[in-house]
């Protein structure tokens, strides 16, 4: 954790990719697929790599106890600096903690949260299977594990909207690539995923896609405008209901698994 490769990188991914058409959808998407699975607040919510809460926010202020961890100093700074502008009830229902996905369950103290969250992480590790196990285990008795990655059934969408042939016709066979932050990135599928929380005690409830029509509009150039709050939400809830079905959600570029964790 000496390294803070996201401290360079806080004020793009928060006020950039967060701030896009992209972003807003993402959010709003994946939040609208937590709330069909999580308990009623004030149930506790476990954030790992939770970045600026640009996730865990929304939690807290329907009312969630949120627990935000994450490696980076940086990117803690910026969220921490998003939360001051939230009311002062929000504010008193989010911690912070500074620490490794993978250290996770030490970091919280043993403590057992009703959901534990992990989005847009696994991607950025060589390996998914240390941190996976902590999600699993920081989750309490009939909790929520919900985790994001990308889908490696389609990674060979982005580089043809780009029309980088070479790297399309490479990918179909490729598990990583340079993200759209410039980092080495790797791709998951979600029966590898499923297998890996199944043997940790959790069991697969659904899964959903995330980024579908958008991504190809953004990857093929057209211009998005974030500002424009009626196409934004117009194209959220299309995303929404293509994330639940086949075989949009198959074709949607990182896609969103839940699973809840049985008794010990």
């Amino acid at each position: 954790m000496v390294d803070d490769t996201w401290a360079g990188l806080a004020d793009q991914f928060a006020d950039g990719a967060y701030a896009s058409v992209k972003g807003r959808v993402r959010t709003y998407v994946i939040h609208q697929q937590l709330l069909e699975h999580l308990p009623p607040p004030p149930a506790a919510v476990l954030d790992v790599g939770g970045g600026a809460g640009h996730q865990s926010f929304p939690l807290a202020q329907a009312g969630y106890d949120v627990t935000l961890l994450d490696p980076s100093p940086g990117m803690l700074d910026k969220a921490r600096q998003r939360l001051q502008r939230l009311p002062a009830e929000t504010q008193r229902r989010v911690t912070f903690v500074h620490a490794d996905g993978a250290n996770a369950d030490e970091a919280v103290q043993g403590r057992r949260f009703d959901a534990v969250l992990c989005h847009g992480v696994l991607g950025y590790l060589e390996q998914p299977e240390p941190v996976i196990d902590q999600l699993c285990r920081c989750a309490a008795d009939g909790g929520i594990v919900s985790i994001m990655a990308g889908n490696a059934n389609a990674a060979a969408v982005r580089p043809a909207l780009e029309r980088r042939w070479d790297d399309a016709l490479a990918s179909f066979d490729a598990r990583s690539e340079i993200g759209v932050l410039g980092l080495p990135t790797r791709a998951d599928t979600v029966e590898e995923l499923s297998e890996l929380v199944s043997s940790r005690g959790v069991e697969p409830l659904r899964w959903y896609g995330v980024w579908l029509f958008v991504d190809w509009l953004d990857f093929s150039g057209a211009e998005l405008d974030p500002g424009d709050s009626q196409q934004v939400a117009a194209a959220a809830a299309v995303e929404l209901e293509a994330s639940r079905r086949d075989p949009y959600r198959q074709l949607s570029r990182i896609f969103h698994l839940v699973g809840r964790k049985g008794p010990s």
